[in-house]
């Protein structure tokens, strides 16, 4: 069977670059990563001329130049006028493939995978999983975890993983956010006993990190990704290994996924504000006012929801909400449904809509 050359097109965001990278393992076939450094000012330009490198700094960029490939997976409105400048240079024989909300008239590719927070309907050329793509599973961070559970043997069980994300849309994660979050945890951990392991990541605002560590009353191990600590790496992998449970801020849907493929209990924290929102200064900021406005005003596919995703996951069993944490462990866990046997079902079934555009079927 022919396989086809692909193209990668990384960006600045893991979570984008993560999918798309799961979806090109997954295929099978020779991969070669294109790293792209986008210019502030991208914007106009990928509106205004579509198929364009004049967005990117094309000298801090992976070089762009034949042979070409066959297939391109890109993901992120900075990449798009990439993989399109792309098919043009090779005649329009590259294949298309773009992982999120694409900006481009949904026609400008071959296939999309998306996520139901992009208001994107399934069919024809668009796929829609229930969570982002990752390439996580128990057997995968299991050496990981054993490799950190002895550095960890002094927190009582059971362990919660607390991982933390950060600003994202029109949710801004706050001290009184932090603050928040703690108290949940602490309510949680209160009914069971147990330590935490926390995790939080490269979007999380210091302060609303300092409120979160000033509130938090139970046994924790914790990994900060921008302070000095003594942890010999990034124990992320480990502490999704290790849980016994987990919280998740809802705003991250990377996140989610990985916490959901663990197949154990998983609590959503929700980071939305109580109250009228206008009342807070921090709201007028650009993106999170931008974001409002766009959920009012822009067409549907061009909206953002991760509401979506947390209310499909308690509607599946798969999560509940933090705050009813103490009533549910009152009765038991009983409630959580375990995720599918195959956490990589998404990713396989992508993979398998992208072989088809090569003419292979399945497998």
């Amino acid at each position: 069977m022919m396989q086809a050359k692909v193209w990668t097109l990384l960006g600045r965001k893991a979570g984008d670059n993560t999918q798309v990278e799961t979806l090109a393992a997954m295929l099978g076939w020779p991969v070669e990563d294109r790293h792209i450094s986008a210019r502030a000012w991208e914007l106009l330009p990928h509106l205004v001329l579509g198929e364009t490198l004049w967005g990117i700094d094309v000298a801090a960029s992976s070089p762009l130049a034949p042979p070409w490939p066959d297939l391109v997976i890109s993901a992120g409105r900075r990449n798009e006028p990439v993989a399109r400048w792309i098919r043009r240079q090779a005649g329009g024989r590259v294949k298309l493939v773009h992982v999120g909300r694409p900006w481009a008239p949904l026609d400008t590719w071959d296939l999309v995978v998306t996520t139901p927070q992009y208001f994107l309907a399934q069919g024809g050329n668009v796929l829609v999983n229930p969570l982002p793509l990752h390439p996580l599973s128990r057997e995968s961070v299991a050496p990981e975890a054993a490799r950190l559970g002895p550095r960890l043997a002094h927190l009582p069980r059971p362990w919660t993983t607390v991982l933390i994300g950060g600003d994202s849309g029109a949710f801004v994660f706050t001290p009184e956010t932090g603050r928040r979050l703690a108290e949940g945890v602490n309510r949680l951990v209160a009914a069971t006993g147990g330590g935490v392991l926390v995790s939080d990541s490269p979007r999380t605002p210091a302060p609303a990190r300092a409120a979160f560590q000033a509130a938090l009353t139970v046994p924790a191990e914790c990994f900060w990704f921008h302070a000095r600590q003594d942890w010999p790496g990034n124990p992320y992998r480990g502490f999704l290994g290790l849980a016994d449970r987990f919280v998740v801020t809802g705003e991250s849907m990377s996140m989610l996924a990985e916490a959901a493929a663990m197949g154990r209990p998983l609590y959503v924290f929700d980071p939305s504000e109580q109250g009228q929102w206008w009342w807070r200064a921090h709201n007028w900021r650009h993106k999170p006012l931008s974001h409002r406005l766009a959920m009012r005003l822009a067409p549907v596919r061009m909206r953002r929801d991760v509401g979506r995703i947390q209310a499909a996951l308690v509607a599946q069993g798969q999560a509940r909400w933090l705050e009813e944490a103490p009533a549910l462990i009152a009765g038991g866990e009983g409630w959580f449904g375990a995720t599918a046997a195959d956490p990589l079902s998404a990713a396989r079934r992508a993979a398998e809509r992208v072989r088809a555009l090569f003419g292979h079927g399945p497998g």
